[in-house]
Formats: C-alpha cells, structure tokens, sequence
C-alpha cells in the first residue's frame, strides 16, 4: 500500500503515478482494486486497501478533457483526409462521428478516473469552497 504523503513529500511522481493507476481504472492508492462498478460509477472504496473513493466527485471535468483530447485527435485527420483525398460526403459522415463516438466512449472513464487519481493525491472531493 501507498500512504498519501503530504507537504513536500507530495512529488511529481506520486501524484502521476495516482493518475496512471486511475487511468487504468485501479484504486488510485494501491493501484490495486477497482475504481469504478459499472461504466463511470465509482465504488465507495477500495476492496483490496479500503481507500474511500467513492467521495471523490469530478463534476463535469472529465467530459469536458474527455471532449478536447477527441477533438484533438479527430480534427487534424478529418481536416487533412478533406484536404488531400476529398471522399465522398456519405464517406466522412460514417467515419468521424463513429469515430468520435467510439473514442469518447474509450477515453471517458479512463480520463474520469485519472482526474480522480489526481484528486486522490492531492487531498481534493470536489466539495472543496472558497
């Protein structure tokens, strides 16, 4: 098990590796339980640490990194395949939306769970006010 450090003991690396080891889906402390029941539910904690997990509440943050990254990585190929290939209207209409589609659904709740890592490590629920 890992111990949430705190102070300057709160490094790059451990804080990665909490985001790594949510990205994966696993319990952002021993990188070793689930994170989620179901598809972005997270569980309430952690069945092999015990870590309270399910407090931790990303609000809409995830859908919102979830939204750039695909968007990143679907307009420059869109864009340049209109450019040198000019397919057929039908064409691009059933390529990139099924392909946003299907990458969106991929990336939400491994980003979900990497932002949660992050939460995780730095002592955050979401709750937070100032």
């Amino acid at each position: 098990m890992h111990p949430q450090p705190t102070g300057p003991e709160l490094g790059a690396s451990f804080i990665f590796a909490a985001m790594r080891r949510g990205f994966g889906g696993h319990c952002p402390k021993c990188g070793q339980g689930k994170l989620f029941q179901g598809y972005l539910k997270p569980l309430s904690a952690c069945a092999s640490c015990g870590e309270d997990t399910g407090r931790i509440y990303t609000a809409d943050i995830a859908p919102y990194f979830t939204i750039l990254i695909v968007g990143h990585l679907i307009v420059p190929p869109l864009l340049l395949t209109e450019q040198l290939a000019q397919p057929n209207l039908w064409l691009q209409a059933a390529i990139w939306p099924t392909l946003a589609l299907l990458l969106t659904l991929w990336f939400l709740p491994r980003v979900k769970g990497s932002i949660m890592g992050l939460m995780w490590a730095l002592g955050m629920r979401g709750h937070e006010q100032q």
